[in-house]
């Protein structure tokens, strides 16, 4: 099995931080993708830099499904989510290396945020799979990743990824700092 690294849980009080917002903020690049009432899935949430803005976003008639494979991430997450006020739309859920453990969401999802994720996970084509299981026909995908980690070649491996488990390309967003696509379940 190939080495697989995430992002350390400390590190998540970095992008809690409200400076981070001047440079990536998250309304702006998710008030044009997610509706009111939508069920929204976001792997790898760490402490919730956009899970608090998807939460807001849904309404109290969404939900969003938070699946990170760290408990401490998924700890301060919940905190900051009562913080928040919008506790009571976010499932925090614990995944593995190896699956997010959302079979039971098969075509419930509406939208999918993979923010900063998809180069940490071994698999690939196994990710996308089970995005696309849990994505209702027409359901958007917005896959970002840092240019700093992530070159060209390796992102236009990861569309083919998801190009491979049904999702076909809209839009190519403008996000700083960031490679990003903007993609729909076929």
């Amino acid at each position: 099995m190939t080495e697989h690294r995430v992002c350390p849980w400390w590190l998540g009080f970095c992008l809690t931080c409200p400076l981070f917002r001047l440079g990536q903020n998250p309304h702006k690049i998710l008030a044009p993708y997610v509706r009111e009432g939508w069920t929204v899935l976001e792997p790898g949430p760490g402490m919730g830099f956009f899970t608090l803005e998807l939460a807001q976003l849904v309404g109290p008639s969404g939900r969003v499904v938070a699946v990170d494979i760290q408990p401490k991430m998924l700890d301060r997450l919940k905190r900051r989510a009562s913080r928040a006020g919008v506790a009571e739309r976010v499932e925090a859920r614990l995944g593995s290396a190896e699956t997010m453990a959302i079979a039971n969401l098969r075509e419930k999802i509406d939208f999918t945020l993979a923010f900063a994720v998809v180069h940490e996970i071994p698999d690939k084509g196994g990710f996308f799979s089970e995005v696309s299981g849990a994505s209702k026909p027409g359901a958007l995908l917005l896959v970002a990743e840092p240019k700093g980690h992530v070159k060209d070649t390796n992102f236009d491996s990861e569309l083919q990824a998801a190009s491979d488990a049904g999702f076909e390309l809209v839009d190519r967003p403008k996000i700083s700092r960031s490679r990003a696509a903007l993609l729909r379940k076929k």
